[in-house]
C-alpha cells in the first residue's frame, strides 16, 4: 500500500509539474566539473538542448567528487530558483536524498545519472540513466582473468567508498573474481577520485607487492594515477592493468601497452539522454525507469574501431 501511495504521489506531482514547467532552465549537476568524463556529459547535455526553444541548460558541479555538501547546496539552490528540471549525478547515495526530495515536493522532475540514490530516495525521481555498473565490473573481471589466469594477486584501486557506481562496479568485479578464480584481491584502496592520491597509493602497493599480477583502476582519475605510477615504477607491460573511462590519458596508456584495456562508459549519452528525458517529462511523456547508457572495453586491438571511438573523449 505504501508503494502504491508513493507511486500515486509521483504521478500527481509530475502531472502538476508538466502544467507549471513546460519550459525553462534544466540544471545539470554532476559530481565535479574537474574531469573530462563530466565535461563529456556536458557536451551531451549541450547537444540535447541545442535548438530547443524555451529550454536552457546550466551545467555545474563541485570542485571535487568528495565535496558532497557543496553538491547538496547546488541542488538546493536549483530548487530554490525554480528550475524546470534537474539532471543529477549524486556523489553520495544518502546525502543527496533530502535535496532530491525537496525537488519532488516543489514538483520539479529529476533524472538521476551515473550513480543511484539510496532505496528510500527512489520515489523522488523519475528515471535513472547509467552504465550497468555491475555488468561493467564483471566485464573487467573477465578480461582480468583472461589475461592473468585464475591465481595470483590483483590490486583494486577504487575511488569513493559507498557511491552507487562504485558499489556496483568494484563490488561485482571482486565478486566475479572470487566466484571464478583463486586470485587474491589486494584492497580496495580509495583515492577519493584524486589522481595524485591514486598515484601515491599505487606506488606503495607496487612496492609492497612484488608478486602482483594485475591491477584495476576503477574510474578516470584513479586509473590515470595508477597508470602513471606503473610507468614510473618501470612496470608497464609486466603486469595486467585495466582502467575505467576513456579520456586521452587512458587512451594513450592503452595504445602504449601500460593498460591492457579500459572500460568506457557512454558519458556523452548520459548528458544527452538525461536532458532529453527531462524534456519528455515536461511535455507529459513517459520515460523508462532505467536507461542503460552502455559500456565498451577499449583495447589496443579495437581502440580505433568506430564503435569504440564513438564513446572515447
Amino acid at each position: 500500500m505504501k508503494k502504491l501511495i508513493s507511486t500515486a504521489m509521483m504521478v500527481s506531482a509530475l502531472a502538476l509539474s508538466t502544467v507549471a514547467s513546460q519550459a525553462g532552465e534544466i540544471a545539470v549537476i554532476v559530481k565535479t566539473t574537474n574531469s573530462n568524463f563530466w565535461q563529456n556529459v556536458n557536451k551531451g547535455a549541450s547537444a540535447a538542448i541545442e535548438g530547443q526553444e524555451g529550454h536552457t541548460m546550466t551545467f555545474n558541479g563541485p570542485a571535487s567528487e568528495s565535496a558532497i555538501a557543496d553538491q547538496v547546496s547546488l541542488v538546493e539552490n536549483a530548487v530554490n530558483r525554480g528550475v524546470a528540471g534537474i539532471v543529477l549525478a549524486p556523489s553520495d547515495p544518502e546525502a543527496l536524498v533530502p535535496a532530491v526530495k525537496k525537488a519532488f515536493e516543489a514538483q520539479i522532475p529529476v533524472v538521476i545519472i551515473d550513480s543511484g540514490l539510496a532505496d528510500h530516495g527512489k520515489e523522488y525521481y523519475q528515471a535513472f540513466l547509467s552504465t550497468d555498473n555491475c555488468a561493467a565490473g564483471q566485464l573487467v573481471a573477465e578480461k582480468m582473468m583472461s589475461e592473468v589466469g585464475t591465481s595470483g594477486k590483483v590490486a583494486v584501486m577504487s575511488y569513493v567508498a559507498g557511491v552507487g557506481s562504485e558499489v556496483g562496479r568494484v563490488g561485482c568485479f571482486v565478486e566475479r573474481i572470487n566466484e571464478k578464480s583463486d586470485i587474491e584481491i589486494v584492497g580496495p584502496f580509495y583515492s577519493q577520485s584524486q589522481m595524485a592520491t591514486a598515484l601515491n597509493q599505487t606506488t606503495d602497493i607496487l612496492a609492497a607487492n612484488e608478486d602482483l599480477v594485475g591491477i584495476f583502476g576503477a574510474n578516470e582519475p584513479t586509473a590515470i594515477g595508477m597508470g602513471r605510477a606503473i610507468v614510473q615504477a618501470g612496470k608497464a607491460g609486466s603486469l595486467t592493468a585495466l582502467g575505467f573511462d576513456g579520456n586521452a590519458d587512458l587512451q594513450d596508456f592503452v595504445r602504449d601497452g601500460t593498460l591492457a584495456g579500459t572500460a568506457v562508459q557512454g558519458s556523452f549519452q548520459m548528458g544527452e539522454k538525461g536532458v532529453e528525458a527531462i524534456m519528455k517529462l515536461l511535455n507529459g511523456e513517459t520515460v523508462p525507469n532505467f536507461i542503460d547508457t552502455g559500456v565498451v572495453l577499449a583495447t589496443k586491438d579495437n581502440i580505433d574501431h568506430p564503435s569504440v571511438q564513438n564513446v572515447l573523449y
